[in-house]
């Protein structure tokens, strides 16, 4: 049987009917191999990693990222590799969905910062952040995962919040847009560490904040219903929160997003909680303050919430900080000074933070998967 070159313009689809055909053909062109792997390089859409810092510039620049760490001598890379394409043809989309490829032999630096051990690696990266992890050449775990979040940014597009869709892939759940260039830290947080002061104990404690998941107040009622009784925190005796926040590694802070739900269900505004209004943040304290130390203590920063700061949708503020004050920080104090409103109780549903880590994980020794450097 004859061969015919497909015109241009097909799919990637093209490229293993292609393949498939030659399989079948006992003559195929003499050009066949070069031309197919000439369409390959040209529909491509996969970035190549040249450097740490062009890996930052794209995983600050799309949604979400994907990533193949690969090596050339890999044979399992290699079988791999035409899977990945074909998702990345299919699937990219510009600052929403961005494949791209680094060789560890030429990025060793960029496969050490993220413990790659092993090859192929697949990373897959939301607002900056790694959230999921596929070791090993596994065609069928790649695709699903990568379809997932296909799916999600779609969903994201059509005019559903990015946050939104994080809640139903098990990802922490984001009450706004990461900012730009700082992911959320919010896992550093040392939970054992903290010290919540005024805390009403019939409501949540002081891990509550940090919980990944979407608060159920924003679920509906029949969830609610059935739901988490003690899904936020609140002040006990008065407005007033004082919450000390120790964190694993030393850390740069950019912002704090505050999410705050009160019900209003009460038919008196003095027993509706509040949202927070006035905050004063501490920076590197040993330990919690007192109310009357901080009273005395001049505030690294402090700042009031609008009432236009909050998201009608998700309830949520973004806290900015300055950015110089906050370098190096090993632990802060959020001081809750006052609520918005004449309620006596102040209340939070979820606290993300925002900025970048200090210190990088142990390296490990690169191994590859089913394959040895010379075979």
């Amino acid at each position: 049987m004859g061969l015919e070159w497909p015109v241009e313009g097909r799919t990637m689809v093209s490229l293993f009917e292609r393949i498939l055909l030659f399989t079948l053909d006992d003559n195929p062109p003499p050009t066949f191999f070069s031309r197919l792997l000439a369409d390959v390089a040209k529909m491509s859409q996969t970035v190549a990693i040249t450097s740490a810092q062009h890996f930052t510039q794209v995983l600050n620049s799309s949604r979400i990222v994907v990533t193949d760490f690969y090596a050339d001598w890999c044979g399992p890379c290699k079988a791999v590799a035409p899977v990945y394409e074909q998702l990345s043809s299919q699937l990219s989309r510009p600052g929403s969905i961005t494949f791209t490829k680094v060789n560890t032999d030429m990025q060793k630096d960029i496969a050490q910062s993220y413990n790659i051990t092993a090859m192929p690696t697949f990373l897959i990266f939301k607002a900056g952040r790694e959230t999921k992890r596929i070791r090993g050449a596994d065609p069928k775990a790649l695709d699903a995962a990568v379809k997932q979040l296909a799916q999600e940014a779609a969903t994201a597009d059509e005019g559903g919040n990015a946050v939104e869709s994080s809640a139903s892939s098990g990802a922490t759940w984001l009450g706004a847009a990461a900012p730009r260039n700082y992911p959320d830290i919010t896992e550093q947080v040392d939970q054992l560490g903290l010290d919540f002061l005024n805390l009403d104990g019939e409501k949540g404690d002081k891990k509550t904040p940090f919980q990944p998941n979407r608060p159920s107040a924003l679920a509906d009622k029949k969830t609610v219903a059935g739901g988490p009784r003690n899904d936020w925190i609140e002040s006990d005796t008065d407005e007033q929160l004082m919450l000390f926040i120790p964190f694993m590694c030393t850390l740069k802070l950019h912002s704090v997003h505050i999410t705050s739900l009160p019900s209003g269900d009460s038919d008196s505004d003095d027993e509706t909680p509040m949202r927070p209004k006035t905050l004063k943040f501490y920076t590197n304290r040993s330990h919690n303050l007192g109310f009357d130390e901080a009273d005395d203590m001049p505030a690294t920063q402090e700042i009031e919430i609008k009432p236009s700061d909050w998201d009608p949708k998700t309830g949520t503020a973004k806290v900015e900080l300055r950015f110089v004050k906050f370098q190096n920080i090993t632990s802060v104090v959020i001081f809750v000074e006052s609520g918005d409103g004449e309620g006596e109780k102040t209340r939070i549903d979820r606290l993300r933070v925002f900025g970048e880590t200090g210190e990088k994980r142990a390296m490990g020794k690169l191994e590859k998967i089913g394959d040895e450097q010379g075979e």
